[in-house]
């Protein structure tokens, strides 16, 4: 049942990252879910080294961490994408 919550909460950190990111995002959902699934990951690594990946209550700081580096993730990605596609179209 972990890969089915990773995967939600992958969707979900994907796409209030690309709401807050600036202008338009050019990856499709899925790829977008991924980005939030990596950034899941990246930031709950964050939260463990930091110590404060388990607290008593909900863990602000680590979700804090989590969408951050969704942002970071999503905002690369999107770009890495975007100069991939683009190279396609005029090949």
């Amino acid at each position: 049942m972990s890969w089915l919550w990773a995967i939600v909460v992958g969707f979900v950190l994907g796409l209030i990252a690309k709401a807050i990111l600036p202008g338009k995002q050019h990856s499709p959902l899925w790829l977008t879910t991924i980005f939030g699934i990596i950034g899941a990951i990246i930031g709950n690594s964050l939260a463990s080294g930091f110590g404060i990946d388990d607290t008593k209550g909900i863990d602000w700081g680590r979700h804090a961490l989590q969408l951050v580096a969704a942002l970071v993730v999503v905002g690369v990605g999107d770009m890495a994408y975007k100069m991939i596609k683009g190279n396609k179209q005029q090949a």
